[in-house]
């Protein structure tokens, strides 16, 4: 696999943070150039804080701690609106839909404010800001624990009250996402909850902007089983997304926010869409 230096590093560096790395004589193989030529690779990358040498080969450095809600919202927010106005034409007048917690999820609400007609339930803080004026929406908050980095409840009492309901839809917000592992969270209580919003929905998207697509920056994974939707935006890598596919899950990418106003996505029919 011949490559160029900087296309060399760059692969490196993803090679790391998604599946990790093997020793200096395995990358060498790999890439097909000289075990001296990796070691200078990886002395540069380290020295840019890229990656964390070890004995015989690098790792990514140890993950960053998980960041609080409002340090994410200003993170990729053009991205993060194009995708909720990509997720909210999907919802049909008088359905019932289950909104995670999240910054993007929080950007869906906010795109559903004045329509009507439609049951919302919810874990999460900023949802309930969001639609609590809302009089055309029915919204049901779904308490517990209160989590506070992520402004959203979760534990036994969440999870009591989910199984009691079911919904057409259920949109969910991601750490990172996989296409073999599903959705990965900060913490195992996450990865339940979401499994059981997965379960008590027909329909099922997971709504993450393109630097999210591979991204696994905590150990704790939701494995969706049944069918379903990711939604992400065109920075996501082609070949990621082809990944998604293989496993076939589908795959809708918002637009940038001017053009996902006016053209909804393939599962809308126009004389149905909210946002119109």
């Amino acid at each position: 696999m011949a490559t160029n230096s900087h296309m060399r590093r760059d692969e490196i560096v993803k090679r790391a943070t998604t599946v990790g790395l093997t020793g200096v004589e395995e990358l060498a193989a790999h890439f097909n150039v000289t075990a001296s030529t990796i070691r200078r690779d990886l002395a540069r990358l380290t020295a840019e804080g890229l990656l964390a040498r070890t004995y015989g080969g690098a790792m990514a450095p140890a993950a960053h701690p998980e960041s609080a809600l409002r340090q994410r919202a200003g993170e990729a927010y053009d991205a993060k609106l194009a995708i909720a106005r990509t997720a909210a034409q999907l919802i049909q007048p008088g359905e019932s839909v289950l909104l995670d917690a999240g910054s993007t999820i929080a950007l869906l609400a906010h795109e559903l404010k004045a329509t009507s007609r439609l049951h919302v339930a919810t874990t999460s803080l900023s949802v309930i800001a969001e639609l609590n004026d809302s009089k055309g929406i029915d919204l049901e908050c779904l308490g517990g624990r209160l989590r506070a980095l992520s402004q959203a409840f979760v534990g036994p009492l969440t999870e009591a009250a989910l199984e009691r309901m079911t919904f057409d839809r259920a949109f969910l917000g991601a750490d990172g996402v996989s296409a073999t592992d599903g959705v990965c969270e900060a913490e195992l209580t996450q990865t339940r909850l979401k499994e059981l919003m997965a379960r008590r929905a027909e329909r099922v998207y997971v709504l993450a902007h393109g630097a999210k697509i591979g991204h696994r920056p905590f150990h704790f994974w939701t494995r969706l089983g049944k069918p379903w939707t990711l939604v992400t935006d065109e920075s996501a890598d082609p070949d990621e997304l082809r990944a998604f596919e293989a496993e076939g899950i589908d795959v809708l990418v918002a637009k940038n926010p001017a053009a996902a106003q006016s053209d909804p996505p393939a599962e809308v029919k126009p004389q149905n869409a909210l946002l119109q």
